[in-house]
């Protein structure tokens, strides 16, 4: 009676999470797993030569078991993990690796593919599929289809190593995470968070069994939210020391050892497939290309914005100064003294803002408004339909005439149990193949507050849920034929494109006037608050800037090694790449340290955290072509989401931009938006 061994009846097909118990997981994958080996063979077995219905379309129907279950493992073990979710996914991490490469390394399998490829314009295929072939086509040849057969075990050690040290890596990020959160013994230590962050500080020490004490969960990068609030310097010293200490204490949960082996193991694996370094792997099936491409861009950003912290780092001095603080900025004071300079320039403060934020509010009036206005999409929530956690909450999305788009949910609050930072996930993925819908998901880490408390975001925190939404947006949109282009199955580095397009509208004088309202008195933030903020926009961009882009160098810097290099010590290589790339600012941190670098060392985005940046891009540009074409409208809204967000990953996304736009985009809107001319 296992629920995954038949599809969900429930609206949307949404997994049945109220049948679903830890014990279905494991038969369901090697059920998948043996399901999909068996249909692949019956597509190599066919006697006739290959055609697009005899190997294509059976090709894409294989696996549905393996589907289901890993889409709602995998969301499990990231939102709501325990010991047994962590056992199982190092268990089936090595047999997914060798799975996935009994397909992709099939002989057979690809030899059909190839021959569909060499005939492709004899074959009379729509658009759609003739992409599919080549997109299948170029990801068998580059994940080593065409190797001998010897090479081909060694490339399969090779995966099997890697899926096992990654797995490891999260799981002793978020183990590292959990045990570092700053415990403090006296409410004055809080001193400058609001009544509500001190209640959540209460909250979670009371989960952990500390009544009486307050405990600061840590975020997944360096900085802290808090940092900006905090008035005791020493607290803020120890906050952001347990945060860069994760992943380098010692014991069971060290990650550097892993760095350097995921370093190598990849280097070597993409030498066996012809490349010189795991980044020319990973950017030869990217809009990039070329490592060089990437290094062009960043190299072209980051002495400009390494100059522009450094005028920023003298104005932080001198309120310090001004202060009579007799002491030369860290990098955990940055942030506080960030606002008391913002305060003062654009009578801006940040912390004041989040009376106006309130998590509902912000989601029913900021986020689906927004969506509602440019697309024309209703969401309603249905309480009849079960997630995975009692927090996470199940949203019906619908057209403008009723009709059905999917299922939009949302788990916004942090617990020890879920690992850091935002994302978004699909359980269910559209596809007119399969007759599906979407049912999309987004996880957030926001404290919850004590029983009775509003749940008040930061600044960033709102930021976070209009990009989040943007991805999810991007799920519930596209409409393709085959599962392979379902959503944001699109190149990584622009998959963050319309999550950053997404952001803009949060500050869009209509869209905030709607949602940032006084949660006690009703009232409207200011207009003269409104101004100040939409003038203050690019203040601290030079932080800002520098600290992503040395995490996007370092990424790149372990990524160029070759197989031959031979790396020992991660604190002394960091130090030498931040160095090389003029990032070197003790008091700007890199976004990420190594061993805390879960979008490079575990999250899929190895090599590829250029592809904030990158897609960037894109998005500045598409931003400046709202602003000249009316904003926010349904005709502005139907334009990107019939010629970007439906697509999916069904044709090159840069053509689907220039369909958009009208022509590639311009670097010169994200100089202006960063400061950076």
């Amino acid at each position: 009676m296992n629920p995954f061994f038949s599809p969900s009846t429930l609206a949307y097909e949404l997994p049945p999470f109220g049948l679903i118990r830890e014990e279905h997981y494991r038969p369901a994958f090697l059920q998948g797993m043996a399901e999909q080996i068996l249909e692949v063979a019956a597509i190599c077995g066919v006697p006739d030569a290959p055609t697009f219905d005899n190997t294509m379309v059976p090709l894409e129907l294989s696996g549905q078991l393996l589907t289901r279950v890993a889409a709602v493992f995998f969301n499990r073990s990231s939102s709501d993990s325990n010991q047994l979710t962590d056992a199982l996914e190092e268990e089936l991490a090595p047999l997914l690796a060798a799975h996935a490469d009994a397909i992709r390394l099939n002989p057979e399998l690809f030899a059909r593919v190839a021959a569909l490829h060499a005939q492709l314009d004899r074959l009379q295929l729509d658009a759609e599929s003739r992409y599919l072939v080549e997109r299948y086509h170029t990801e068998f040849t580059l994940a080593g289809a065409g190797l001998t057969d010897a090479a081909k075990a060694e490339l399969r050690d090779y995966n099997a190593r890697l899926s096992t040290a990654t797995t490891r890596f999260e799981k002793n990020l978020l183990a590292d995470t959990n045990d570092l959160a700053l415990v403090l013994e006296n409410v004055a230590e809080l001193d400058g968070l609001t009544a509500g962050q001190i209640s959540a500080a209460a909250e979670a020490a009371t989960e952990r069994g500390l009544p009486g004490r307050y405990v600061i969960t840590l975020v997944l990068p360096t900085g802290h939210p808090y940092l900006a609030q905090l008035t005791n310097r020493g607290v803020r010293e120890r906050l952001l020391a347990a945060s860069r200490s994760r992943g380098i204490r010692g014991g069971d949960h060290d990650n550097r050892e892993l760095v350097l082996s995921i370093a190598r193991l990849r280097a070597e694996r993409d030498r066996l497939l012809g490349f010189d370094s795991h980044a020319a792997a990973v950017t030869a099936d990217q809009t990039a290309k070329t490592p060089q491409a990437i290094a062009d861009l960043l190299g072209r950003l980051a002495p400009a914005a390494s100059r522009n912290a450094l005028v920023e780092q003298a104005d932080l001095q001198a309120r310090i100064d001004q202060d009579g603080g007799g002491f030369e900025l860290a990098a955990w004071d940055w942030a506080f003294y960030t606002e008391q300079v913002r305060r003062a320039r654009y009578h801006v403060d940040t912390a004041a803002m989040r009376p106006y934020f309130e998590l509902e509010r912000v989601l029913r009036d900021g986020v689906f408004y927004a969506a509602s206005r440019l697309y024309g999409v209703t969401f309603t929530e249905r309480p009849d339909l079960v997630a995975w956690h009692p927090e996470a909450r199940v949203f019906e999305v619908t057209e403008a005439d009723g009709s059905p788009v999917g299922l939009y949910i949302g788990d916004f609050y942090t617990r020890d149990s879920k690992r850091g930072g935002a994302w978004m996930n699909s359980l269910v993925s559209q596809s007119a193949l399969l007759d599906s819908s979407a049912v999309v998901c987004n996880n957030l880490n926001v404290p919850r507050p004590a029983a009775g408390e509003p749940t008040l975001l930061s600044f960033d925190e709102v930021t976070t849920l209009f990009h989040e939404f943007g991805h999810a947006l991007h799920g519930l949109f596209a409409r393709v034929t085959y599962p392979k282009f379902a959503g944001t199955n699109v190149y990584r580095d622009f998959v963050e494109f319309p999550s950053q397009v997404n952001e803009m509208w949060m500050l869009w004088p209509e869209v905030l006037a709607h949602y940032a309202v006084h949660h006690e008195t009703g009232e409207a933030m200011p207009q003269d608050l409104v101004d100040r903020i939409q003038d203050s926009t690019a203040f601290n961009e030079g932080f800002s800037t520098s600290e992503y882009l040395a995490a996007a160098l370092l990424d790149q810097a372990w990524h160029r090694i070759d197989a031959d290099d031979t790396v020992t010590d991660v604190a002394a290589f960091e130090a030498a790449a931040l160095t090389a790339a003029g990032l070197d600012n003790p008091a700007v941190p890199t976004r990420y340290a190594s061993t805390y670098f879960a979008h490079t060392f575990a999250g899929g985005y190895d090599a590829g955290y250029y592809s904030y940046i990158w897609s960037e891009v894109q998005d500045a540009d598409a931003g400046e072509w709202f602003e000249d074409n009316g904003g926010l409208t349904r005709a502005n809204g139907d334009r990107f989401r019939r010629r970007l967000l439906g697509v999916g990953g069904s044709a090159d996304p840069l053509a689907a931009y220039r369909d958009f736009r009208g022509r590639d985009a311009g670097i010169q809107p994200l100089l202006d938006r960063r400061g950076l001319n």
